[in-house]
């Protein structure tokens, strides 16, 4: 007698074997008022408040996906991205079907010269520009907390 496969168990086999998938967030920043940096938080579909961020898009390099995730989700319409990441780190991302995958997310910092109040997702989104320590207070994801403390130290160390 040959063993017939369990439909259920190739598809969790199938679930579990997947790579993580990649988002590249985008660290936007500018100087505030005293001078020092102050970051955009923009609310996510849950009403996190969160860097904007996207999917991979063909032909197109992390720190450009950052920006185009910027101009979407935020209205940053002039700005100028590290090349680099910053830092990354990994989350779970539920997708609207309730199903779960863990994800690394790339952040790249941005520095804004121009915003503008007309975006693609204006009506989904709300934003606020935050100094770093509160920014830090209100993010929603623990990898973003991290990141905005790492990039304090990076431009304390800068300045």
């Amino acid at each position: 007698m040959t063993a017939r496969p369990i439909p259920w168990l190739e598809n969790i086999k199938l679930i579990l074997s997947r790579p993580k998938a990649v988002q590249f967030a985008a660290l936007c920043y500018r100087p505030g008022a005293d001078g020092a940096p102050e970051v955009l938080l923009v609310t996510s579909s849950r009403g996190r408040w969160i860097a904007p961020k996207g999917w991979p898009i063909t032909g197109l390099e992390g720190w450009q996906i950052a920006q185009q995730e910027a101009w979407e989700e935020a209205g940053v319409q002039e700005s100028t991205a590290w090349r680099d990441p910053l830092t990354s780190y990994d989350c779970i991302k539920l997708h609207g079907s309730g199903l779960e995958r863990n994800c690394t997310i790339w952040v790249y910092p941005i520095e804004v010269t121009r915003m503008c109040d007309d975006f693609p997702e204006v009506d989904r989104r709300e934003r606020v520009w935050l100094p770093i320590s509160e920014a830090i207070q209100r993010a929603g994801e623990p990898g973003l907390r991290e990141a905005l403390q790492q990039f304090a130290e990076k431009m304390t160390a800068r300045a």
